[in-house]
């Protein structure tokens, strides 16, 4: 699995916010884009995930697992997205925001199954016990990291990451960064994350989005 941007670019009006993004993921690798506040990075994920404002129009193709997928919605893609904030349910607890990434599997999975997976989702990340736990009471590394969960119980074919560590405090961040770069070689799923911070990048190289090319880590 793997996923190929082609003279990906995103425009407000007729002005270009970035040049042509061109660049491969393949399964189990994280390409991190870097770039500063306001060049467009959150617009290259939106582009990619199907979820572009009115005001911004995108052009160039993407190849996700083999099709391309620019032209359907963003229901339809199999992308999952973390962002900065965690978007979690406050009316449902762990299990039932957990629950909500396996929706898609509830025809074919029972209810005891559903549990199951979520039961060894948490333990993957040091969560055991935490189903009926309520949002408010956990801490924001705790709630990171049910986000992300929810997102990789949907299985996607691609994981965007929209700064996913800036609200964390350091100490936290770190454990995070890990938690998701393991998850990702684990899981075999491409992945995408965007940053300003070049402690967010676990590569020697990544995208300089306004040079519009991959750049080595000085």
């Amino acid at each position: 699995m793997s996923v190929r941007l082609e003279s990906l670019q995103v425009s407000l009006d007729t002005e270009a916010l970035f040049p042509p993004v061109n660049a491969q993921v393949e399964a189990g690798e994280l390409l991190v884009v870097m770039g500063a506040s306001g060049c467009g990075k959150s617009s290259l994920l939106a582009a990619i995930a199907g979820s572009l404002t009115r005001e911004l129009t995108a052009k160039g193709t993407i190849t996700l697992a083999g099709e391309r997928v620019e032209h359907l919605p963003m229901h339809l893609r199999g992308i999952g997205i973390q962002f900065q904030e965690d978007l979690l349910f406050p009316h449902l607890d762990v299990a039932g925001n957990l629950l909500f990434g396996l929706a898609a599997e509830k025809p074919t999975k029972s209810k005891a199954q559903r549990l199951e997976l979520v039961a060894q989702a948490l333990q993957s990340a040091g969560l055991a016990g935490y189903e009926k736990r309520d949002i408010a009471t956990l801490s924001g590394g705790q709630k990171a990291r049910i986000s992300l969960l929810r997102s990789l119980l949907a299985k996607p074919k691609l994981l965007l990451l929209d700064e996913p560590f800036s609200r964390l405090d350091e100490e936290l961040r770190g454990a995070f960064r890990a938690f998701v770069f393991t998850q990702i070689k684990q899981l075999q799923i491409p992945a995408i994350l965007v940053s300003h911070d070049r402690q967010d990048c676990p590569n020697p190289h990544f995208y300089g989005l306004e040079q519009g090319r991959m750049q080595g880590i000085a």
